[in-house]
């Protein structure tokens, strides 16, 4: 199966206390600075497991390129990103992301990651669960992934409170621990 010919409503999605929603880069409502602050603030913290966005979080322009490509993605069907805020006070808390592998069985990666000062609060688990309505409601996967450092309990937290199951670890061989020389990653399975 290809990506679905149209784009999933980019429509707010409201949780008790979260409002979810792709980001803004335009002139008049651009989230490019509280984007930028976030990561900037994180820096350190964020690296490890999204180094990627890490480093194209540069500048607010950078961030603003950013939020263009996020836009183009969720057009493609290639990335779903939402912006999480606050909803009560408009608070810029951080994101969760959606990355599709479109052969049967559709199968969603999902990141996230929130401002230091957020966590702890349960916002992680509210937008996940909002995440996971979407991705099995609105985009029909069959089941949903998440990819969890072993030095981050928390995130592992998250995953097994709303259902999510551990899969076992696959060893990998030894030049490919080597060459890779990335951390170990815990991978979390939720299906339909």
């Amino acid at each position: 199966m290809s990506a679905p010919t149209s784009a999933p409503d980019p429509a707010p999605r409201l949780t008790p206390r979260l409002l979810l929603r792709p980001y803004n880069f335009d002139d008049d409502n651009n989230d490019a600075a509280a984007f930028f602050a976030l990561i900037a603030a994180n820096r350190s913290r964020l690296r490890p497991s999204f180094p990627k966005r890490e480093a194209a979080a540069s500048s607010v322009e950078a961030s603003a390129r950013l939020l263009a490509q996020f836009r183009h993605d969720w057009r493609t069907g290639r990335l779903y990103v939402l912006g999480i805020w606050h909803h009560p006070d408009g608070r810029y808390l951080g994101d969760i992301s959606l990355k599709p592998n479109w052969n049967a069985p559709i199968t969603l990666e999902i990141g996230y990651y929130l401002d230091a000062e957020a966590e702890g609060q349960g916002y992680a688990r509210e937008a996940l669960a909002a995440a996971v309505a979407f991705g099995f409601n609105t985009l029909g996967a069959a089941r949903l992934l998440i990819r969890c450092l072993p030095d981050n309990p928390r995130s592992s937290a998250v995953a097994e409170g709303l259902g999510f199951r551990l899969l076992p670890v696959r060893p990998r061989p030894w030049l490919q621990r080597v060459l890779s020389g990335g951390p170990n990653v815990l991978y979390y399975i939720l299906k339909r």
